[in-house]
C-alpha cells in the first residue's frame, strides 16, 4: 500500500495519552525522556496522569502531543515500519512538527523546545478574552469565506481551517468572530459555535508570534526529510529545509487546508492514511473527505500492532 503518515494538531490531547506505549515499547519510551530532559520538567508526567485543564494549555498541549506522535513512530520502527516507505507525512498545524521530526528533519529535543516557544508566542499575541474562533460546521470553504469576509468589520475574522467538506473555522477578533457565527446560523450553517480556545490561532494576528518562529526556526539545525512534507499553507511537498522555515513561519498565521491537501493525496498514488499519535481526529476527516482511503489511527501500543499486520500482509 502506498501510505501517507498523518499527525495530529491541538484538541486530541487527552490525559493517558501515550502510557501504554510507554510502558510497551521502549524506543517510545526514550522520546518521552528526551522531551522532558529537552524541557527541564516532566511533562510525561502531565500526559499520563493530567489534569486535563494544565495538559489543555497551549504551552504544554503543543509538544506533549508531538511527544506521543513520535513515540507511537518509534514503536512502529520497532516493529519495522520504515518512515522512508511512506509516499508523504503531512501534519495538521502543531503535527507539522511532529511529520518533520519523524521524517528526521528535526530532532526530537529541538522539535520540543521549538513547540514550547511556539504555544508560548501564540498564546501571548493577543490579550486574552479578545480573540475567538468558531466552526462553521455544514458551510463549504467559499460560504466560510463569505461569511468571515462580510463579519470582520473593522476587525479581523479569516477562516483558520479548512478541515473537510462542511468542516471550516474561523478565527479572529471576538466581536468579528460572534459576529460570524450568527450570520452563519442565517445562511444555514448546521452547527456555527465558538471554540473553547485560549488564542485566535491562523489569523493574521498571530503576526507577534510569527516574527517568534521565524526567529527561533533560524536558530535552528533543520534537515531534509527523508520523506516528503505536504505543507499545511501551500499544499506542496517540500524537502528543502528552507522552504520546510518558511512554511512553517506562515502557518503561524495561514490557513491549514487539510481538505485540500488530503484530496491531493489520491493524485499522489496515497491509499492508505496513518494518524500516528492521540486521538482519530484526522482519522474522521480522511474518511469524510475521500471514503476510498483505507485508514489506521496508531495512538496506543495495540494499534501498533494492528497496524504492522495490516502493513505486512499488503
Amino acid at each position: 500500500m502506498t501510505t501517507a503518515l498523518t499527525f495530529p494538531g491541538q484538541g486530541s490531547q487527552f490525559p493517558g495519552m501515550g502510557r501504554s506505549l510507554a510502558d510497551t515499547y521502549p524506543a517510545a519510551r526514550a522520546v518521552f525522556e528526551e522531551v522532558d530532559d529537552a524541557l527541564g520538567e516532566p511533562l510525561s508526567q502531565l500526559m499520563f496522569e493530567g489534569p486535563e485543564e494544565t495538559l489543555r494549555l497551549t504551552a504544554n498541549a503543543q509538544p506533549a502531543l508531538m511527544a506521543v506522535s513520535l513515540a507511537a513512530m518509534r514503536a512502529l520502527e520497532a516493529e519495522g515500519v520504515k518512515v522512508r516507505e511512506a509516499a508523504l507525512v503531512a501534519g495538521h498545524s502543531l503535527g507539522e512538527y511532529s511529520a518533520l521530526a519523524a521524517a528526521g528533519s528535526l530532532g526530537v529535543a529541538d522539535a520540543a523546545r521549538l513547540l514550547r516557544r511556539r504555544g508560548e508566542a501564540m498564546q501571548s499575541a493577543v490579550p486574552s478574552g479578545e480573540g475567538a474562533m468558531a466552526a462553521l460546521l455544514g458551510l463549504d470553504i467559499d460560504a466560510a469565506e463569505a461569511v468571515a469576509r462580510d463579519a470582520a468589520g473593522d476587525g479581523v475574522c479569516e477562516v483558520a481551517n479548512d478541515n473537510a467538506p462542511g468542516q471550516c473555522v474561523v478565527s479572529g477578533d471576538r466581536d468579528a468572530v460572534e459576529r460570524a457565527v450568527a450570520l452563519a446560523k442565517e445562511r444555514g450553517a448546521r452547527r456555527p459555535m465558538l471554540l473553547p480556545v485560549s488564542a485566535p490561532f491562523h489569523c493574521s494576528l498571530m503576526r507577534p508570534a510569527a516574527r517568534v518562529m521565524e526567529e527561533a526556526l533560524a536558530a535552528t539545525a533543520l534537515r531534509s526529510p527523508t520523506t516528503p512534507l505536504l505543507a499545511n499553507v501551500s499544499v506542496r511537498r517540500l524537502t528543502d529545509p528552507d522552504e520546510i522555515r518558511d512554511s512553517l513561519v506562515g502557518q503561524v498565521t495561514g490557513r491549514v487546508r487539510w481538505r485540500e491537501g488530503v484530496q491531493r493525496f489520491a493524485g499522489l498514488g496515497v491509499t492508505t492514511v496513518v494518524e500516528v499519535g492521540a486521538g482519530k481526529v484526522l482519522t474522521g476527516l480522511a474518511k469524510r473527505i475521500n471514503r476510498s482511503l483505507r485508514t489506521f489511527a496508531v495512538g496506543e501500543a495495540d494499534d501498533v500492532a494492528a497496524f504492522v499486520g495490516a502493513w505486512a500482509e499488503a
